[in-house]
């Protein structure tokens, strides 16, 4: 649902009907009821908020959605999928929570994952280059329980060692299955359904942009130097540019007739 919204939302002052949306998810298998289930969870969340218009709801972006979805646009088509610019710094957070605070310990390293850190041991973290904690943990009310530091490894620590506290194995399987999974849309020029995952361009997009963020979610953007060789994330990223731009033109098209849409002031 967030990258949906992402692409038919953010950046517009506008906000979506619940029918139009359940139209869209109809189209790659997802339930009138799950969809309406999660548009509510979003509004509980403070992702989305409800708009009435006569007895049609409609569900646009908060600030918090702009700015999480912001972010995830930034690292999609700005950031790229390799990181050749490493300063050789780490950012460490440490922190400790009462047992009780289950959604909270849940909601930070939600917050820390998404910002490319992984546990070096219980209650510490780590992620390469410097991260602005402040910002990512923002609004969870949780500055006063972390200790936060920018540095270097030093002796006997190599920087490679740090790289143990995450799954690198598992985020180099994560790039071959989409490539795995996609590489035969891209040589498909039938729009054969088998073969391009979906009905319509405006489904392929929605299920590629969600396929490609999920990667991206889990990426910690680990320095390229400490990588193996054949690391797959550059060949994943160029062939999910090539489907993005050619599901486009006919998703955008399809959309304008799905779609429900209400200006709305800008914020």
């Amino acid at each position: 649902m967030l990258s949906f919204f992402g692409i038919h939302v953010l950046g517009r002052d506008v906000a979506l009907s619940s029918g139009g949306v359940i139209d869209a998810f109809a189209r790659v298998g997802v339930s009138e009821e799950a969809v309406r289930s999660t548009l509510t969870r979003m509004v509980g969340r403070g992702l989305l908020e409800r708009h009435r218009r006569g007895r049609k709801t409609y569900f646009g972006l908060t600030e918090r959605a702009r700015t999480v979805l912001a972010d995830g646009q930034d690292r999609i088509w700005r950031t790229g999928a390799v990181n050749r610019k490493w300063d050789g710094s780490w950012t460490i957070v440490g922190f400790s929570l009462p047992d009780a605070w289950r959604r909270e310990r849940h909601d930070l390293r939600s917050r820390l994952t998404w910002g490319g850190f992984a546990p070096l041991q219980s209650g510490l973290w780590t992620a390469p280059g410097r991260v602005d904690v402040a910002a990512l943990v923002d609004g969870l009310a949780l500055e006063g329980h972390l200790r936060v530091f920018h540095g270097r490894a030093a002796a006997p620590t190599d920087a490679g060692d740090l790289l143990t506290a995450f799954d690198v194995p598992a985020i180099a399987r994560g790039y071959r299955g989409f490539l795995d999974r996609w590489s035969g849309a891209a040589s498909s020029e039938t729009g054969d359904p088998s073969t391009t995952h979906g009905p319509d361009d405006l489904a392929r997009q929605l299920l590629l942009h969600t396929d490609w963020l999920d990667l991206v979610r889990s990426d910690p953007h680990l320095p390229a130097e400490h990588l193996p060789a054949d690391w797959p994330a550059e060949t994943a990223e160029r062939l999910f540019h090539t489907l993005a731009h050619r599901y486009q033109p006919g998703a955008e098209a399809i959309a304008a007739e799905v779609l429900d849409r209400i200006e709305l002031p800008t914020p």
